[in-house]
């Protein structure tokens, strides 16, 4: 099986790879993997004002065609809101990419890893307003918690 020139470029010149803060409150962190064939691949995305990803980082474990699904996916994330995020699809990379039969799970990997991510800011983000709603806070807050408790 003959890599295209994509996946070898990708793989000899991956394009965003490393880590993002994963304790950061604007950081989704994807990791999924594939049994059957080994490849790891954890896909973690940064997402500033108005739900627009800033920034995108992966380390894969796996071969030549999952670094490259995962380089391209990273590319791909940048600039692009969470809600068009959603909308890469694992045929779109495989046909980017030129990708064989036999390796099409690559890209469905890649897939898996954007959605994990996404779903995992989302999380974050929900949790930020549970406790915001949680907690008091402002003036009032503050009054009620200095005033003396009344003795009946």
């Amino acid at each position: 099986m003959a890599y295209s020139d994509k996946v070898i470029e990708h793989y000899e010149n991956p394009q965003n790879v490393g880590t993002l803060d994963k304790n950061d409150e604007r950081v989704g962190t994807g990791l999924v993997g594939a049994p059957a064939c080994g490849d790891v691949m954890r896909l973690q995305i940064k997402v500033g004002e108005g739900g627009v990803i800033e920034d995108a980082k992966f380390k894969t474990f796996g071969c030549g065609s999952a670094i490259a699904s995962s380089s391209l996916a990273t590319e791909w994330l940048k600039g692009k809101t969470i809600d068009e995020a959603e909308t890469i699809k694992n045929s779109m990379i495989a046909e980017e990419l030129h990708l064989p039969p036999v390796k099409i799970h690559c890209s469905v990997l890649a897939e898996d890893a954007i959605k994990s991510a996404i779903a995992d800011f989302r999380a974050k983000q929900q949790a930020k307003k549970e406790l915001a709603g949680a907690a008091p806070s402002g003036p009032a807050a503050a009054a009620t918690a200095a005033a003396p408790a009344s003795a009946e």
